[in-house]
């Protein structure tokens, strides 16, 4: 990464031109505008992002004072690579694209490979927007609704405070949660808290309390009961099964919890580079 930091525009003039030999642009937007590749034009609205490839001439077009999030980057070659949209609606996930790139811009005096390890992420996240184009990935609020929803399994999880946190109504956000996943959002969290039970049970030598705690059910009563409900079997029974070391996912005996739906896949980040695919598009790693 060569730099990072926020942008303000269109006290001076309503029009700025840039072209970046051999850096990437990635922008995330406060303000209403449009940028203009070549022959393309793309609308600018707060919440977006776009990610602009080197040696592109890019014009900016500002309707008075205008900030924004900037990174210019260098992605080497080789790598898997990623079809992105010069522009996308980053809706929900904004916010946590905003504190990442302001971490990546507070840190950029004093730890590079801090600020650089923000932007990748940044990147990541980026790189799985939802095209809107039925490319099978979720809704960005159900998205969000999820995040929320593993960062905060451990304690109480009102469905109108996820709803407040990701931007919505309740309602619409259960009208989506079902659309999406087939279940409510109270089921959905239900089987979340399970699920990790089932892991801490099968995989650490946590006490059956603690994983209880751990899961936002504290009442021992109830654990053991949801367990039975869910899982087919008592706390200690999984345990038994199970031994440190080994995935709940594998314990033989068990019965398997059905996959849910929209949740993220584990797997490792590329570290290679990224180039233009034409058009409208990016590739990148």
């Amino acid at each position: 990464m060569v730099a990072a930091g926020i942008g303000v525009h269109g006290v001076s003039t309503a029009h700025d031109v840039f072209r970046l030999p051999g850096l990437w642009q990635l922008h995330l937007y406060h303000y209403e505008g449009a940028l203009s590749l070549g022959q393309s034009v793309h609308p600018i609205r707060p919440g977006h992002v776009s990610l602009v490839p080197p040696n592109t001439e890019v014009h900016f077009h500002y309707r008075g004072r205008s900030e924004h999030f900037y990174v210019h980057l260098r992605l080497h070659e080789g790598g898997s690579a990623r079809v992105v949209p010069v522009m996308q609606d980053a809706a929900a996930e904004s916010t946590r694209l905003a504190e990442l790139l302001r971490h990546a811009v507070t840190a950029m005096p004093t730890s590079a490979p801090r600020a650089t390890a923000e932007v990748w992420a940044a990147l990541w996240r980026i790189a799985e927007l939802p095209s809107g184009e039925g490319d099978g990935r979720g809704h960005p609020y159900v998205s969000a609704a999820q995040a929320h929803v593993e960062e905060h399994l451990a304690g109480p999880l009102p469905v109108p405070d996820i709803a407040r946190a990701v931007g919505i109504s309740h309602t619409h956000l259960t009208r989506l949660f079902r659309a999406e996943t087939g279940l409510t959002v109270v089921s959905y969290i239900r089987r979340r808290r399970l699920h990790r039970a089932r892991h801490l049970l099968s995989s650490s030598t946590l006490s059956i309390t603690a994983v209880a705690a751990a899961v936002g059910i504290a009442d021992l009563q109830a654990f053991n009961k949801a367990c039975r409900r869910e899982l087919g079997a008592s706390p200690r029974e999984i345990r038994a099964a199970g031994s440190p070391g080994h995935d709940a996912e594998d314990t033989p005996g068990l019965p398997e919890l059905p996959q849910l739906p929209g949740l993220p896949g584990e797997g490792a980040a590329a570290d290679g580079g990224g180039r233009a695919r034409g058009g409208d598009s990016l590739s990148r790693a």
